[in-house]
């Protein structure tokens, strides 16, 4: 595991749409992610190639809050530990940097995301409606753009 560097982009990107299934989803990850967040964002490698990443940041609101942006995880390779490992490693920053609530998002569709915050100690945050049995917040990325929003609180 390593610091997330801008070099890092063009092979991130490329795969980004492949490891969601075909969802579009490089739309939701600009370079800029590459250019001023690498001290809190990650990048694990098999062999020179990129297998897992984290981009996270430091809220410039919060004082004691840490988002997490961005992660994936090339899908021959979940389940072998490589998210836990990336968020361990996210909240040790967290922490490090006085900060002690972290927060994430995910589309209510992506039912593995929500599963795996879960089993990461996230709780979700209540919103405006359920669907099939979630709490999401309705548009909260426009129109049709529902979330479910994580909360975790870091063990100093």
């Amino acid at each position: 595991m390593r610091h997330l560097q801008e070099t890092d982009y063009p092979a991130i990107i490329s795969k980004l749409d492949e490891w969601w299934g075909g969802r579009p989803m490089r739309g939701l990850l600009p370079r800029l992610f590459f250019q001023h967040f690498s001290d809190t964002s990650w990048v694990i490698e098999d062999h020179g190639e990129v297998v897992g990443f984290l981009i996270g940041f430091l809220s410039q609101v919060f004082q004691d809050t840490g988002y997490i942006h961005f992660v994936g995880v090339h899908p021959l390779y979940r389940a072998n530990g490589l998210g836990k490992q990336l968020y361990e490693q996210f909240f040790k920053a967290m922490r490090d940097h006085g900060r002690h609530i972290v927060e994430a998002i995910t589309s209510p569709v992506n039912r593995e995301s929500v599963a795996f915050h879960t089993r990461m100690g996230f709780v979700v945050v209540p919103g405006d409606a359920i669907v099939e049995s979630i709490p999401v917040h309705r548009n909260y990325d426009g129109c049709g753009g529902d979330r479910v929003i994580f909360r975790k609180t870091l063990v100093r």
